[in-house]
């Protein structure tokens, strides 16, 4: 049901994660290309990597995880910082998502990692309440930040 993913999966990686876009009201903002993920996920330097839920009767790629490493100064460790979970609505329910995490967090235990973490919007309580079942409780002290397009580019003083 789990595996990592390969480079055959690559198309419906870009077709799930532009599903979660549309999904998460932002489809206009999801710009990578399967080129980009390729290069991210399976080039000479991967900045990332997934693993792959797929069908157990047709072997079809229906969800998704795509996570890199973070790293603790305060524990000293590395930890995995899930960047993307999504599995199709047609699919939910089948335990691919339970499945997709329980493998993250073997991965976390087996290399010494402590930390499993990653955001949802706060609308998305039908994600909420499935990691609140599974013992992931909310960050609430902390507030994402983020900058992107000219904001970017100011900051970097290269405008």
């Amino acid at each position: 049901m789990i595996r990592p993913a390969t480079p055959a999966d690559l198309p419906a990686i870009h077709t799930l994660i532009r599903e979660l876009a549309e999904y998460e009201r932002a489809l206009e903002e999801a710009k990578a290309t399967e080129e980009q993920l390729h290069e991210a996920l399976f080039g000479s330097r991967p900045a990332a990597y997934a693993h792959v839920a797929t069908d157990d009767s047709t072997g079809a790629v229906i969800g998704y995880a795509i996570w890199f490493l973070n790293f603790s100064t305060w524990r000293g460790v590395h930890g995995i910082y899930l960047e993307d979970l999504y599995v199709r609505p047609t699919a939910r329910g089948g335990g691919h998502g339970k499945a997709l995490l329980t493998e993250l967090a073997r991965i976390c235990v087996e290399r010494g990692y402590q930390r499993l973490e990653w955001s949802v919007l706060n609308w998305n309580t039908p994600a909420i309440d499935f990691y609140e079942a599974l013992g992931a409780r909310p960050q609430d002290e902390w507030t994402v930040y983020r900058l992107t397009d000219e904001a970017l580019t100011k900051a970097s003083g290269t405008s």
